[in-house]
């Protein structure tokens, strides 16, 4: 959700300011450290969820609705909508010039500056997986959160990563959880498979043109998980 606020900034302030120098701390802060409170203050800076659903229309996202009350992590979405938002801030797709190229390549720094602790995800399937955290280019943002009536993660991963030389978008998104750790192995298997899947070096199955991986285990007794479909994962060459 961090990406799609700062891309709903960019797009509130054009054409009336600059970007403050607070705003680019604060979207540093929220890109490569994660940080809540910095992602608080940008949210209102984009304009709530008013804004960030507008700049959404914008970018071609047509599943996603911004939670109302301000608890931007409670937004939905879908893989799918991840991938458009990725098109966009990489210059793809029909919605290639939404954001302007200076736009486009502050927001890839900052993803491709995320610290090495936080360097999981999609990572896992580009060619850089197993080396040094943070020494490839790789972009990326993540998102963890344990729900509260539940108590079971939601973990997601967005970004771009080098398979055998060439680039891929990759969204996958995931819930149902037992522990952070567990979500994490599954969305860096969805990751695999995704890739794997379009590029013929991994079977994977598919479910409406999405690589699913195995889902999580069964929750405790008395516990529902809010899905335990697996992972959805999409995946598109960026060249």
């Amino acid at each position: 959700m961090k990406v799609h606020i700062l891309a709903a900034l960019l797009l509130r302030v054009r054409g009336t300011r600059e970007v403050t120098a607070q705003e680019r701390t604060w979207a540093a802060a929220m890109i490569e450290r994660s940080d809540n409170e910095a992602a608080n203050a940008l949210w209102r800076a984009a304009g709530g969820a008013e804004g960030v659903a507008a700049a959404g229309r914008l970018l071609g996202l047509a599943d996603t609705s911004p939670a109302e009350d301000g608890r931007w992590g409670l937004t939905t979405t879908t893989a799918a909508d991840q991938l458009a938002l990725l098109r966009a801030v990489h210059g793809r797709g029909p919605r290639a010039h939404v954001l302007t190229r200076p736009e486009r390549r502050w927001v890839r720094e900052l993803m491709r500056g995320v610290v090495p602790s936080q360097r999981w995800g999609v990572t896992a399937a580009g060619d850089s997986a197993g080396t040094a955290p943070g020494s490839a280019a790789d972009e990326v943002k993540n998102g963890w959160l344990p729900r509260t009536a539940t108590g079971l993660w939601v973990i997601n991963s967005v970004g771009r990563v080098t398979v055998a030389g060439r680039p891929w978008l990759l969204a996958v998104l995931s819930d149902g959880h037992r522990t952070a750790e567990e979500g994490i192995a599954a969305v860096e298997a969805a990751a695999r498979a995704a890739v794997g899947a379009r590029t013929g070096t991994l079977a994977a199955p598919l479910t409406d043109g999405r690589a699913v991986a195995p889902g999580p285990p069964d929750p405790p007794a008395g516990r529902s998980p809010a899905s335990r479909r697996g992972p959805a994962a999409d995946a598109e060459s960026a060249g």
